[in-house]
């Protein structure tokens, strides 16, 4: 079979969404967007993720030209095992560093990524998830704070993490210092901060201020020696390295989705009831696109 076949497919569904009835455009952009699950998955069960009845399938089966669905789900599933094959181990960095000057940078840059992600991974030792996971779940309130450009990371930490911490709060709000918003921190406080070279020092201020106060200091950073009398009661060290002027923070991001999915874990139904609520909450006020579909009658 053509392994070109699966991208072409895909480009065609692209190409001609705009055209199809509702039902099949909700068919092609699953297929799309999750062709490695669709390429494994029977009839029925990419029909229930889709939210359609299997014959929307087989219509767009047809409709690309296939006499069933098993044909057109065939690409997919061929492109799967191919893939898995040409681009297990470091056999498509090779092939990329091989493509030409902007190849061999794009190639360079992607090893430094899994590089960093790798070593941050593996410094977070089990037991140092665990304790951290303790220290959150554990406290009356958590800040979690970071300026500038780590600011994004504790902003994305602090949106997917109060779903199941109900008690953690981004610091600062707003444009103001985090100093504003630490009025009330105190015994049986935690303060999570984030920072990388330069250090800020409205993150360091924070630090030293939370220490002064007697809340409980995790720091996550690439050093644990970020200032003077800076001591944190648990450093998780993720790497920075990087082949351009600033730091990469794609090993912070990786450890703090780790750190979510313990959290998560850690707080069981309660968590997960909460997680529902706020996804059910998002539906009812349209926080999300999604194709109106006629009803499906039986």
């Amino acid at each position: 079979m053509d392994a070109t076949l699966r991208t072409r497919l895909c480009a065609r569904l692209v190409d001609e969404i705009e055209t199809l009835p509702p039902r099949l455009q909700a068919a092609a952009k699953y297929v799309v967007d999750n062709g490695n699950d669709f390429g494994l998955d029977p009839i029925r069960v990419s029909a229930r993720k889709i939210g359609v009845s299997p014959n929307t399938l087989v219509r767009l089966a047809r409709h690309l030209g296939f006499d069933s669905f098993d044909g057109l789900r065939a690409p997919f599933r061929t492109a799967l095992v191919e893939r898995h094959d040409s681009d297990s181990g470091a056999t498509w960095l090779r092939r990329m560093a091989g493509a030409g000057p902007m190849g061999a940078a794009q190639a360079k840059v992607a090893q430094n990524e899994l590089d960093i992600v790798g070593r941050s991974l593996q410094l977070l030792r089990p037991e140092l998830a665990a304790a951290v996971t303790d220290e959150l779940t554990g406290a009356r309130n958590v800040y979690v704070t970071a300026t500038r450009a780590s600011y994004t990371l504790a902003y994305y930490f602090h949106y997917v993490a109060r779903m199941a911490l109900p008690n953690l709060h981004l610091i600062p709000r707003n444009m103001g210092s985090p100093l504003d918003e630490m009025i009330s921190v105190g015994p049986g406080d935690v303060l999570m901060a984030m920072t990388f070279p330069p250090y800020s020092a409205e993150t360091i201020k924070a630090l030293r201020l939370a220490r002064a106060r007697k809340a409980r200091v995790i720091l996550l950073s690439d050093s644990e020696l970020v200032a003077p009398d800076i001591r944190p009661d648990l450093f998780v060290q993720v790497s920075t390295h990087s082949t351009h002027h600033f730091g990469c923070l794609s090993g912070a991001m990786a450890v703090l989705d780790c750190l979510l999915a313990h959290l998560v874990q850690a707080g069981g139904d309660e968590a997960r009831a909460r997680i529902a609520a706020y996804e059910a909450l998002r539906e009812d006020y349209g926080a999300y696109w999604q194709p109106k579909l006629p009803r499906i009658r039986r």
